[in-house]
């Protein structure tokens, strides 16, 4: 959650139109501060498969599959109205609206209300199909909405002033939350078999995705290419494609992430405990540094130029989530220190919320 608002920091605070995947005119430096972030939005979709798992201990099945569909419907609706007016753009106009990733991870959610009626196993395979053979479908390039939608990215809609773009493409998200629900089934046994699985699992993962990037045939879109330095061939060889991701994205960004699970359960420090207030509330976490980012843009805007239209302005695609005024952005080393004032300034809002949800069982907090 922390290193999801760096990206977020630097797409309000960063120099606009700095593209930190291109090679040919990013520094390292850029490219690293949007490669570390590369591990959230998988984690997030396979761990949130894996709490729908550990929920249904507590559920029938049926209960299950009614409150992943209302808590997906819920996430769409948040997605489209309340984020995409109140935290991204601040505006009512909806002349660009960008799908991303709490609609993709509502769309997953009620998939899996339907998929939790198979055996385990097969929800495994399903998601597993889905994960490594959809680059299969590369190749294909249609401009129909539903497969955008499913996978493109592309604009989905274009017409009378409005524009719809679908950036998180639904199949191989799907697969990965199916995946995750399946990891959860680990989460009954005993502390030492879960970790040899995940120590085993996420060791084989990071083995695969090097085989695999390395032969350079299969697993992503864009092949990695020799650069005039081996840390650029290195950068390269680790610049994979998360829309969609690819195969060889997920294996480089889920393997580590089983480690971690792994180590996480090992480790006796105490250092990392005011991290799980975000972890305990982390959809009120999301809520809240879009608007203070957007609200904090808001204000140094004004003090740098008298006025802040253009943080209320997002006419085109191009212009998203604001348009930039004349010399907007800022460097690298002022992206991280907003980004750490940012994280710092939502911890005692999400730490209040935390306890709230602690004390109280009311069923409506369960969708924040």
């Amino acid at each position: 959650m922390i290193l999801m608002a760096l990206d977020h920091t630097r797409d309000f605070f960063g120099i606009p139109g700095q593209n930190p995947t291109n090679l040919a005119t990013a520094s390292a430096a850029l490219f690293l501060t949007r490669w570390v972030t590369h591990f959230c939005a998988p984690v997030f979709f396979f761990l949130m498969g894996t709490g729908a798992f550990l929920a249904g201990q507590r559920r029938s099945r049926t209960a299950l599959s009614r409150f992943l569909l209302t808590r997906g419907a819920w996430l769409i609706v948040l997605e489209l109205v309340v984020l995409r007016c109140f935290a991204y753009q601040f505006n009512f106009d909806y002349r660009v609206t960008m799908l991303l990733v709490l609609w993709a991870l509502g769309w997953a959610l009620i998939f899996l209300a339907a998929l939790v009626w198979l055996p385990v196993p097969a929800i495994a395979v399903i998601g597993g199909v889905m994960v490594v053979t959809h680059n299969l479908l590369d190749a294909l390039r249609f401009t129909n909405p539903v497969w955008l939608v499913l996978h493109g990215p592309g604009v989905v809609l274009n017409q009378s002033g409005h524009v719809v773009f679908a950036a998180y493409p639904l199949v191989p998200w799907i697969g990965v939350t199916a995946l995750g629900y399946a990891l959860g089934a680990a989460y009954t046994w005993t502390p030492e078999r879960r970790r040899r699985l995940l120590l085993g699992a996420g060791a084989a993962l990071i083995i695969a995705f090097f085989v695999i990037r390395g032969l350079n045939v299969y697993g992503d879109p864009s092949p990695w290419k020799s650069q005039p330095t081996a840390l650029f061939t290195a950068l390269s060889f680790l610049n994979t494609t998360k829309y969609p991701p690819s195969l060889a994205f997920l294996l480089m960004t889920l393997g580590p992430a089983l480690l971690a699970l792994a180590w996480a359960e090992r480790s006796a420090h105490t250092w990392h405990r005011p991290l799980l207030v975000f972890g305990r509330v982390p959809l009120f976490y999301f809520v809240w540094h879009f608007v203070l980012l957007h609200a904090a843009a808001v204000v140094i805007c004004v003090v740098k130029y008298g006025t802040a239209h253009w943080m209320f302005e997002s006419p085109d695609l191009g212009n998203y989530p604001f348009t930039p005024p004349p010399g907007w952005g800022f460097t690298l080393p002022v992206v991280y220190l907003a980004w750490v004032t940012v994280v710092l300034a939502v911890y005692p809002l999400c730490r209040w919320f935390a306890a709230l949800k602690a004390r109280r069982r009311n069923a409506w907090l369960s969708y924040l």
